[in-house]
């Protein structure tokens, strides 16, 4: 399928671009005389491009055309006419990707439209076949029915093939749900599940894929070494004892033989391997008709062949013929080779083995024939340990009491334990396979008719095959025979082959190619799924293995491939590799229905499969099913490839690149955060459960950068992921005028919010101008419930610059509306100073200065703060300030029994706030702060003047102090800093300026009558403000951090210049500053 589309406009183009296009594409222009075009559209930018659309030159009878439309023609250029649509709809064809020797890859026959040779049959039924009936089918089905009997194999293969038979129908839903570009499963399943469950998935089918072509090498090397040439052995094995260790040195040694030929096969090149494709289907076919001809042959011709018991225990034909204790020769009796192998001596009164010595050696035919009636002696199970012996049931013998099993007596012993559950974990990799229709979807004629039809058929097929072999060699094997995993009885001939009609070796050597090709497709089809997902780029440190040769061969892939085959291939053993792949095998086809099941509840508008006959519950029972399988077949297995698959899933989102692919999952998310905006939206959370949910407020340059990076990385220190993060700018303009730069912003702000690693939300807002804009954030940030409850922006340092005017008052305004909204506000002065992400504080203090209770969020956020590790290691210091009237002591009491209740580890200090006068330092501060919003309007002074004038007016107030102090009444100056103001205090406070006391400061203003304007309000706020600095300084100028209660701005909205002057000069000298305001609710409780 094309990657890459042009969408060339319907519309007709202005006549300098017409005359450039028929230069370049040599079509005739537009008729003369023609009008100009009418202007584009409001927008002036096309909207999605269409795939469908072909990079062609409009005719004239499509300029007719539109000229009937003329009402839609400004839309032309991205909404193309149906007809056109519709005319290239018919032309669509889906070619198949991977290696140019796939694709008949010649340039100039890549122009000419292909059509796809494959159907039902050839495409999708026959490969299903030939992958699902395999190396177990040949090498373990008949040793599972001795082991499990006809009952539990036929339950076994019943479970399996109902597993694979839901997933099908799961996946031919999804396979019919529109076209299905060449990729096969991984495809399907990443582009319904998303790139986090597609890449997990997808390894793991690429590992179980892997792991089969391991399980295909052995099973080819198995039948090498047993069935056709065992005199071909490299390692011989010393004695009886180590025959099978040397078997599978053996294995290892042939398999990574064969491994290396194979690959070479495959990296010389794969259409060798799709020739021989249907030479491997042949020997399959065959090797079953011959299975079936010969249980057939067995109702009235039963093959002759014996096998040799001791008691009811079964032997190995190995190292005698005659299947006696003694025989006659020339009317004389001997004993036979079998008496030499129990006795120490050939003569009949040699000491024997008790076990031989006491039971006879009788001789029974191992495949009596379908009309025999063994099938019930065969219909339960005969699990046994390993090392047991095969005995036949019904037998007669005589036991021993006490057994010695000396070495080298030719019994037929069991080599592994069996049960039920590990005999699964061996079969299913038998039914696997089902993929291989839907993995050359890009070579079928209609993938979307043949996919179902195909696999579903294919697996009806398998399944009749399995279940009737089950009961077939139930009914016409002996158990004993059955059970004998390797032949020893039949003088090591292959079970299945000694049933088959007209020789063993149609089976032998058609289950030897079979193995062998089976083998060869896994080395071919796993490369190219690896290359598919690095192609993807979902897995960074994959992405080298995306490249190969020149003509698209996955030489890196295959070479990776065949380093994971070879592990297994050492484990050497082909039921311990059969557990593995089954875990992989079932890890993807859960997924494939989880897909199916996920998609059809959510009833996305796209989820309109052709495929009819399918349901959610269908889809979840196939889920369920396989992940029963997975803990039947091997808990600890299983526990180990969903580790896997967790592993890949977490990396993938966290590391790998975002992909948006419509997927489920992301509808799953979206109807979850709908539902629970839904519940979060009944109503307020509980003290308990509140935690700052933060908008960030961004200031932009003029390139649309970030100005306080800062801000953001504080963010995250104080969030660590938790919680509703909402990065804001405003952005001054109009919106239609300001798109691109508004898109340029998010982007830029996106970049850093991956870069400070901030988990959140991003949303800049386009205003008229940025007070507006971010009055607009603060009302309208968030959906529902998940809105933020508190503002996080930093301190506008340039506010006193005249070319920046407005700066103040749209941060006094800005305080304003969060106290109006009822959020918390946090301004973080001095910002380019807080510490980044990387850093670490390795001593230090953060000190919180707790001078009026705005509901307790002073006390959380150094909380949250050392949370993180920038702050771990910071100690907390909170200080309270007293005032005259107040008990220090038992302040000092109470503080650390409310912060032992609250369970926050922290210094108490109370530091006390003494009596004095206002110093001239103040007045000094005041005068200048009223000069420069009052007095310079009014008083053209000089700078002499000025200066003399404040002097006067310290000398003065300070005249007034002295004469005020002996009266009996208290001045009413404002010497006692007043930090927590009541409606008691402001009535008090009032009456003391109606107080004739202070006629000093009125005949103060008198001498001039501009001064009289001159607030002794003020006057008191600077004091407090400057008496706090010192305080401030003293205690915490080296503390990493000061978090300080922030004072609301006046009502009177002309004195906000005056605000911003008392917020500067409280913090004054210090490094980092947070200051704090509460949103007015309590958000930190004592109570559990």
């Amino acid at each position: 399928m094309p990657t890459n589309f042009t969408v060339v406009p319907v519309e007709a183009r202005t006549d300098d671009a017409q005359d450039e296009a028929a230069e370049q594409t040599e079509a005739p222009g537009p008729p003369e005389g023609r009008e100009p075009d009418c202007p584009s559209p409001g927008d002036g930018n096309p909207r999605e491009s269409s795939p469908f659309i072909n990079n062609v030159e409009v005719d004239r009878e499509s300029f007719f055309e539109r000229k009937n439309m003329a009402l839609f023609e400004e839309e032309m250029d991205s909404n193309p006419m149906v007809s056109s649509l519709l005319n290239k709809l018919a032309n669509y064809t889906n070619l198949s990707q991977g290696a140019v020797e796939h694709e008949e890859g010649e340039e100039s026959r890549r122009h000419e439209v292909k059509g796809p040779r494959m159907g039902t049959f050839i495409g999708v039924y026959l490969p299903c076949l030939q992958n699902i009936l395999g190396v177990i089918l040949f090498l373990r089905l008949t040793w599972i029915v001795g082991a499990a009997g006809v009952l539990e194999s036929f339950l076994i293969v019943s479970m399996c093939c109902t597993c694979t038979m839901l997933t099908a129908i799961s996946m031919s839903a999804i396979a019919t749900n529109g076209v299905v570009p060449a990729g096969g499963s991984y495809y399907m399943i990443s582009r319904s599940l998303g790139p986090e469950f597609g890449g997990a998935v997808g390894l793991c089918f690429y590992l179980g894929t892997t792991f089969a072509g391991a399980m295909y090498i052995l099973g080819t090397i198995e039948i090498f070494l047993t069935y056709i040439s065992p005199s071909a052995s490299i390692i011989q094995a010393d004695s009886v004892d180590g025959e099978a260790a040397a078997m599978l040195h053996n294995m290892r040694v042939y398999g990574t033989c064969t491994l290396v030929f194979m690959a070479m096969v495959v990296f010389v090149g794969v259409k060798y391997v799709n020739k021989l494709a249907l030479v491997f289907l042949a020997c399959v076919v065959l090797s079953i008709l011959a299975i079936y001809a010969g249980v057939i042959k067995t109702a009235f011709d039963p093959p002759d062949i014996p096998v040799c018991l001791l008691g009811n225990r079964t032997l190995s034909r190995r190292g005698f013929d005659l299947c006696a204790k003694v025989h006659t020769i020339n009317n004389s009796t001997a004993t036979t080779a079998l008496w030499g192998l129990f006795c120490n001596s050939s003569m009949p009164n040699a000491t024997c083995d008790e076990y031989f010595a006491q039971n006879n050696v009788t001789e029974i035919q191992g495949i009596p024939g379908v009309a025999s009636g063994v099938l019930l002696d065969n219909l339960w199970s005969a699990y046994s340990d390993k090392g047991a012996f095969v005995e036949k049931k019904g037998a007669s013998s005589m036991a021993v009491p006490e057994e010695s099993r000396a070495s080298g007596l030719p019994y037929v012993l069991t080599d592994i334990m069996t049960y039920f559950t590990m005999l699964v974990g061996i079969y299913f990799p038998s039914v696997t396979g089902i993929m291989a229709g839907s993995n050359r979807s890009g070579d079928l004629k209609d993938a979307q008719k043949s996919i179902p039809t195909g696999t579903i058929l294919a697996i009806v097929t398998t399944s009749f095959i399995y279940l009737s072999c089950i009961v077939l060699f139930g009914a016409c094997v002996e158990g004993v025979i059955l059970r004998d995993k390797f032949g020893e009885a039949l003088q090591g001939n292959l079970v299945i082959g000694m049933l088959a009609w007209p020789s063993p070796w149609v089976i032998v050597i058609g289950s030897f190619f079979s193995t062998c090709g089976a083998g060869l497709q896994s080395l071919t089809g796993a490369p190219r799924l690896l290359q598919a997902i690095a192609r993807d780029g979902i897995i960074p440190f994959l992405q080298v293995f995306g490249h190969g040769k020149s003509n698209g061969e996955p030489t890196w892939a295959l070479l990776l491939t065949a380093l994971i085959c070879e592990t297994g291939i050492l484990i050497a053993s082909l039921d311990s590799v059969a557990p593995i792949l089954s875990m992989f095998f079932l890890m993807c086809y859960m997924f494939v229905n989880l897909a199916c099941a996920v998609q059809t509840l959510l009833r996305t508008p796209n989820w309109r499969p052709r495929f009819k006959y399918y349901h959610w519950t269908l889809s979840f029972l196939g889920m369920s099913l396989c992940l029963a399988l997975m803990f039947i077949c091997s808990w600890y297995y299983a526990l180990f490839a969903m580790l896997i698959a967790g592993c890949i899933y977490k990396y993938i989102e966290y590391r790998g690149a975002e992909k948006e692919w419509g997927d489920g999952i992301r509808g799953l998310s979206l109807n979850a955060a709908r539902y629970a905006l839904l519940r979060v939206e009944q109503g307020p959370p509980h003290t308990k459960n509140w935690r700052p949910q933060v908008l960030v407020m961004l200031n932009l340059d003029a390139e649309q950068q970030v100005k306080h990076p800062r801000l953001l990385s504080f963010t995250t220190q104080l969030k660590a992921g938790k919680g509703l993060t909402i990065v804001g700018s405003v952005l001054e303009g109009t919106y239609l005028d300001k798109r691109a730069e508004a898109q340029q912003a998010e982007e830029n702000i996106r970049s850093l919010m991956g870069t400070e690693k901030t988990k959140g939300f991003c949303q800049l807002v386009v205003s008229s101008n940025l007070r507006d804009g971010m009055s607009h954030l603060i009302q309208s940030a968030g959906l529902g419930g998940m809105k933020h409850n508190t503002v996080l922006m930093a301190w506008p340092a340039s506010w006193k610059q005249e070319d920046n005017p407005f700066s103040w008052k749209n941060f006094v305004d800005t305080v304003r509306d969060t106290t109006a909204a009822h959020q918390a506000l946090l301004v973080a002065k001095n910002v380019d100073l807080f510490p980044q992400n990387q850093e670490r504080f390795s001593d230090g203090n953060i000190d919180v200065w707790w001078i009026v209770h705005d509901g307790g969020l002073l006390m959380l956020l150094p909380f949250l703060l050392r949370q993180h590790k920038v702050w771990r290691k910071c100690r907390m210091r909170i200080f309270t300030v007293a005032q005259v009237d107040d008990n220090s002591i038992q302040m000092k009491k109470d503080l650390q029994m409310f912060l032992y209740h609250l369970r926050i580890s922290a210094e108490v200090e109370v530091v006390e706030m003494v009596e004095n006068d206002i110093s001239a330092f103040t007045y000094e501060k005041t005068l200048m702060m009223e000069q420069r919003s009052q007095m310079l309007k009014q008083m053209q002074l000089s700078k002499t003047e000025r200066q003399r004038e404040a002097q006067l007016i310290h000398d003065r107030n300070t005249a007034s102090h002295s004469a005020a102090a002996g009266k009996t009444q208290p001045p009413s100056t404002p010497d006692k800093v007043q930090m927590t103001w009541t409606k008691e205090k402001l009535i008090a406070e009032k009456s003391k300026n109606r107080d004739p006391g202070v006629s000093g400061f009125k005949d103060l203003f008198t001498l001039k009558p501009e001064w009289g304007n001159l607030n002794q309000c003020n006057v008191r706020r600077m004091h407090t403000a400057v008496k706090l600095n010192d305080v401030l300084l003293n205690k915490s100028q080296d503390a990493q951090l000061v978090l300080l209660n922030m004072p609301g701005p006046p009502k009177n909205r002309q004195g906000d210049e005056n605000y911003m002057e008392f917020l500067e000069v409280l913090t004054e000298g210090l490094n980092r500053v947070l200051l704090v305001r509460g949103s007015g609710r309590e958000v930190i409780t004592i109570y559990s």
